[in-house]
């Protein structure tokens, strides 16, 4: 997911000095005062480090990683960085051993320790998943909250077209007359509605929720078919994460949020769900996939893979990259493997930052809404290519 509209305020910095000479040609005799610079967004730093400063994985690791990332080359072939790699990779065997898998990571790419700022080379791991939720392809006395597709009205600005500097960065909102107004946030659709298509309905609205903030999942319908709902677009308003406002209003322990405390909490308060997914401004409309056993598909349009694919902040990691990761599972079991960033997310930002996708159902749920770790990672990157940021 790329909820482009937290980028609002960056997004039209190059509209502040304009904004200023207007304010100051309206006859008054006072200058205002030009606005504070925004902070500066965290700026990872890369290490270079040897192969053998990498922790050890298994055989079997190492080969779903670097499958995993593989299978996104279809889409890297023409890309600056990685369409080379890419192109290499083409002639390692399908069948290839560790030792072969080994021998091309270290022919093509450089090891880079991924660390702060402040030099720390730890960071947050955390998890996702595609969950399966109960719903009907009809509005049922049971089952009653929408799952919208895209409005009509959603109108989108690539700056990128207009200002290169840019690049990356969307404006969301819908017209009203001759003016860009944001949209609606996600309070006033719960309320209110929408003029959009409807792809199905849930019996919770705390599913549609924490479907929002997986960006996938799957609709199971009482003749027991599934329908595969995929992230198609956002309302432009910032991610919140519910957790945090539980925290502040003292319901939950910072320490115990998770997406089972969560659930947990709503199932005890009904009354005060409005206001609960009211902090949350973010409002994510979705598409239908064609029904397939394969993964859902991230930010890259290949299906992510189980325990292999991750979601990264495409600012520090870009997307199709291959990674190094070092953790552990929630239950404090190390998980050492390469990963490929394949997925982007609205609440996946920082540093050294990763969103491990567990698969699908509840057993991945349970793996994913635990997930909040201390990790590495090591960015493997091609040689002779500038670093990201750089």
């Amino acid at each position: 997911m790329n909820l482009s509209f937290k980028q609002w305020r960056k997004g039209l910095a190059w509209a502040v000095p304009l904004a200023i000479l207007l304010v100051g040609c309206d006859g008054g005799d006072k200058q205002p005062a030009p606005p504070p610079e925004p902070p500066p967004p965290p700026h990872t730093t890369y290490t270079q480090a040897t192969w053998d400063a990498l922790p050890a994985v298994s055989d079997a690791d190492l080969q779903a990683g670097f499958a995993s990332w593989r299978s996104a080359c279809v889409r890297l072939k023409a890309d600056a960085v990685w369409g080379a790699t890419c192109a290499a990779a083409a002639t390692v065997p399908a069948n290839a051993s560790a030792a072969q898998i080994r021998e091309f990571l270290q022919a093509n790419l450089q090891v880079y320790s991924m660390r702060s700022a402040t030099g720390s080379a730890d960071g947050l791991i955390t998890g996702y998943y595609e969950p399966v939720y109960p719903g009907s392809l009809i509005k049922t006395a049971k089952a009653s909250v929408p799952i919208y597709g895209v409005p009509d009205d959603l109108i989108i600005v690539n700056l990128e077209s207009i200002y290169p500097e840019l690049k990356g960065k969307r404006l969301r909102g819908r017209l009203e007359g001759r003016v860009l107004k944001p949209y609606d946030d996600a309070a006033t659709i719960g309320a209110q509605g929408l003029n959009a298509p409807v792809i199905a309905w849930l019996t919770d609205p705390m599913d549609l929720q924490f479907l929002q903030i997986q960006g996938s999942g799957r609709v199971r319908l009482e003749n027991g078919k599934q329908l595969r709902i995929a992230y198609a677009d956002q309302n432009g308003r910032p991610y919140r994460a519910i957790g945090r406002w539980l925290v502040e209003q003292g319901a939950i322990p910072k320490e115990d949020i998770t997406m089972g405390s969560i659930a947990a909490w709503a199932k005890a308060n009904p009354s005060r769900i409005p206001e609960l997914l009211a902090s949350n401004p973010s409002y994510v409309f979705f598409t239908r996939n064609p029904d397939s056993n394969e993964g859902p598909r991230g930010s890259l349009n290949v299906p992510l893979t189980s325990g292999y694919s991750v979601a990264i902040d495409r600012k520090v990691i870009p997307l199709g990259s291959l990674l190094w990761l070092s953790t552990t599972r929630p239950d404090g079991t190390a998980l050492v493997r390469p990963v490929a960033a394949q997925d982007t997310g609205g609440a996946i930002a920082g540093e050294v930052r990763a969103d491990l996708f567990w698969g699908t159902g509840d057993e991945a749920g349970h793996l994913a809404g635990d997930m909040k770790q201390k990790g590495n990672i090591w960015l493997l990157w091609p040689k002779g290519m500038a670093l990201p940021q750089e």
